[in-house]
């Protein structure tokens, strides 16, 4: 349960009948990663932003699900390689203890096996620790709205995985519409749901609905498995 501190103005609207307020919610965030210097400096980087608030921080897996169990959280920024409970473990223990947290990694690691072991494991962003805050914060607000994210080298590291794995689908295998095809080539080229509502002259809920009916026509689970579809049809290079 929220406290009421934590429920912010985010946008005030002026109407013939007066002003209306659109609130958002505090973003909670635990920093899990075994080096406190870098937790020290992720915190610098997210004090004056007034939407998220560090609620905990941990040095190792086993300390994040402590802390869960007495912290209301939204998202985990977490580490893979950590002492006593590594990332990878405590992204499975997580998913099946407490669902609704969202997970972010944060880490050096940028090798497709970490990267698919963790976004299949449950994970809803893959982010380095080069990264800058700017694009911290996109995948911070990305996630806690029910997207996926991946930073720009996660994202290159995932197409040279897959542009070198034979073709396994055909596209007569799988009937596409031609709007279909034009939403899956944008969204293979990282534009957001935004950008493809507004290059094709259609509503970001019709984009999302391409969306959703992409990935159940191609059995795809994440973003990753649309983009592998886009690149081994040719759709894409």
């Amino acid at each position: 349960m929220r406290n009421v501190d934590e429920i912010i103005p985010q946008k005030k609207t002026q109407t013939l009948f007066g002003t209306i307020i659109k609130y958002t919610t505090m973003i909670r965030i635990i920093i899990a990663d075994d080096h406190q210097m870098f937790i020290d400096g992720v915190k610098a980087l997210l004090k004056n932003e007034k939407d998220i608030k560090v609620v905990g921080e941990a040095l190792n897996g086993v300390e994040v699900l402590s802390l869960l169990s007495r912290e209301n959280t939204d998202i985990i920024l977490l580490d893979v390689n950590m002492p006593e409970m590594d990332g990878i473990e405590a992204t499975n223990q997580i998913r099946m203890k407490f669902p609704s947290v969202k997970i972010l990694m944060l880490t050096m690691y940028n090798k497709h096996e970490f990267i698919f072991g963790l976004v299949n494991a449950g994970a809803s962003g893959y982010i380095l620790k080069n990264t800058g805050k700017k694009e911290l914060l996109e995948a911070i607000h990305a996630v806690h709205a029910g997207k996926t994210y991946y930073g720009k080298e996660v994202t290159e590291t995932i197409l040279q995985n897959f542009s070198r794995q034979p073709a396994e689908h055909k596209m007569e295998s799988v009937q596409l519409t031609d709007r279909e095809k034009e939403v899956l080539t944008l969204i293979a080229q990282e534009f957001t749901t935004p950008e493809i509502a507004a290059k094709l002259f259609i509503s970001t809920n019709t984009v999302e609905t391409h969306r959703k009916n992409l990935m159940g026509k191609l059995n795809a689970k994440n973003l990753a498995g649309l983009v592998k579809f886009a690149l081994q049809t040719g759709l894409i290079s």
